[in-house]
């Protein structure tokens, strides 16, 4: 019998969107959220990335590094109605050294829209997302962008999409001329052509003049061999092109295809309106107790992010969790999956990138923040009701190490604290040697950018100057079996024994050679590249708490 709570939670669950922008760095990423806010009503001025005198940050790059590189760094959150919908959008770093971030927030979405540079078409990055995306079954919208700059022919940009990561594309809109003759674009869902104005900088929304395909009074807008040109690229499509259809799409089989001008606003609310109809629902997620539906009564979510210090005033550490199942209410007291205490939540906040509200509830889509006093860990599941565990999030395997010293004695605490904060939040994976007489952390990262964001962020939230000492080695290994196994095999020639945050061995190699080498010589060494889920075993059906 279908419930008053499972009633209002379908309803809730109706009205929700969610999903991550992916793309490589400098495809307009930043600049695309912005417009999305500034049509959700959320801004009421989109300020581009690209730093000028006096002008006002972009809302999702919050950091202080990020405001003074112009590039993100971390993932935001960012929620906002639009048509009676509540969008959770998951900014993501395009960045190829925070990739990590970006690969757990793709845990916590349901769809991912794939930002591409109409000059570059597809990049190494957006390949790398992209196949993260594949495995996890995400449909996925494509916004082409940059259409009012030089750059490839929309059909040569279609085939590109499904020739390398073999996807069947499906045009929603079509552009109209490229370039600096780019001049608005066809809607082939309502069969409306739509001829932009631009507005300064693109910060307000671009004025909209709407036409029929025949209407005789496109030749005082458009040139006639532009006109021409889109009928006849029309005309191909229906030929040559494939249908529509919904279930690849929701099955990440086939990707509708928008094109557009995000610095400009040209085709922004047109790819919003689609998405929306388009777009999944939020879904049901795999636990030790089966797939858990969003309407399943009791509250569970995951932790999927940490982030320390987004209010440099108070120091403070936010989990980012999102909601699975059921409905959130302030003060709730849960429980935790890992540790098995129970934990109240009193200070739940809906974030929009560094500022937060304090909210009452939130249903299944939704990211909350949550004040995390070092007791959540990224991953961690936390419920109500039968005892359920989500899956866990795989690390990255780093490929540059470090040791990372305090050079000043008196700012110990200081340095100590941060380590441990940003080692919690995940923006780097830390290690440590297993000689006692070595007690400097090892930072082990994706990329060289991730070691200076934490040095910059040791010293700008936390005071602690620091220095970092490289490790000669490129890659890491889990040992499957733990010390156990590795104390039977002795020792390793050519081979550095340390152990990650939870004190599991990881053996560390100069090159793959030297890797392919150990394992050849100890048949009985099991070794992963991926980290071990932090996660307790599934629990026998049936058994609560």
């Amino acid at each position: 019998m279908t419930t008053e709570i499972q009633t209002e939670i379908q309803t809730e669950v109706e009205r929700r969107r969610n999903f991550a922008i992916i793309s490589h760095p400098d495809a307009g990423k930043t600049t695309l959220t912005e417009k999305l806010l500034l049509y959700g009503g959320a801004i009421h001025e989109a300020g581009a990335v690209k730093v000028r005198k006096a002008q006002r940050h972009a809302t999702s790059d919050w950091m202080a590094m990020e405001q003074q590189r112009g590039i993100s760094i971390t993932s935001t959150v960012l929620q906002f109605e639009y048509n009676n919908c509540q969008i959770n959008l998951l900014d993501t770093p395009g960045h190829q050294d925070f990739s990590e971030d970006t690969y757990r927030t793709l845990a916590a979405a349901d769809n991912a829209v794939m930002l591409e540079d109409a000059a570059k078409g597809l990049e190494p990055q957006t390949r790398k997302l992209f196949e993260v995306c594949k495995m996890r079954g995400l449909p996925i919208f494509t916004f082409i962008n940059k259409m009012d700059r030089p750059g490839q022919e929309p059909l040569e940009l279609l085939d590109e999409i499904e020739k390398e990561l073999g996807l069947k594309t499906y045009p929603i809109n079509w552009p109209i001329g490229t370039g600096d003759r780019f001049k608005g674009v066809f809607d082939r869902r309502k069969q409306k052509i739509h001829l932009f104005e631009r507005s300064a900088h693109g910060s307000r929304e671009a004025l909209d003049t709407v036409f029929d395909l025949d209407d005789p009074r496109l030749q005082e807008f458009l040139d006639p061999d532009l006109y021409a040109q889109l009928k006849e690229e029309l005309e191909l499509l229906e030929h040559v092109g494939s249908e529509f259809d919904l279930d690849l799409v929701h099955a990440g089989k086939m990707t509708p295809v928008f094109f557009g001008s995000a610095m400009t606003n040209f085709g922004v609310q047109l790819f919003l309106d689609s998405f929306l109809d388009y777009a999944l629902k939020p879904g049901s997620h795999l636990s030790t107790l089966g797939d858990m539906e969003p309407e399943y009564p009791e509250f569970t979510g995951f932790v999927f992010k940490l982030q320390a210090n987004m209010d440099a005033k108070h120091r403070d550490r936010v989990a980012f969790v999102r909601v699975c199942t059921g409905k959130f209410e302030k003060d709730m007291t849960v429980n935790h999956a890992r540790t098995g205490k129970v934990v109240r939540l009193s200070r739940p906040q809906k974030l929009f990138a560094q500022e937060r509200q304090s909210i009452e509830t939130a249903y299944p889509g939704d990211v909350i923040g949550l004040n995390n006093p070092g007791v959540f860990a990224i991953g961690d599941t936390i419920y109500m009701g039968k005892k359920l565990e989500y899956e866990g999030i795989p690390c990255f395997t780093p490929e540059l190490f470090a040791y990372l010293k305090n050079p000043n004695p008196s700012k110990f605490k200081q340095f100590h604290k941060g380590v441990l904060e940003l080692r919690e939040e995940g923006a780097v994976q830390i290690m440590f040697s297993v000689d006692q007489s070595k007690r400097d952390p090892i930072l082990a990262a994706v990329g060289q950018l991730q070691f200076e964001v934490v040095q910059f962020r040791l010293q700008n939230e936390y005071g602690a100057e620091t220095l970092l000492e490289p490790l000669p080695y490129t890659v890491a290994r889990w040992v499957t079996g733990g010390w156990e196994v590795l104390n039977k095999v002795g020792r390793i020639f050519n081979a550095a024994v340390v152990k990650d945050s939870w004190d599991r061995p990881v053996l560390l190699f100069k090159n793959e050679w030297n890797c392919r080498q150990a394992e050849a010589d100890h048949p009985e060494l099991k070794l992963t590249s991926i980290a071990p889920v932090v996660s307790i075993q599934p629990f026998e059906s049936g058994e609560e708490e």
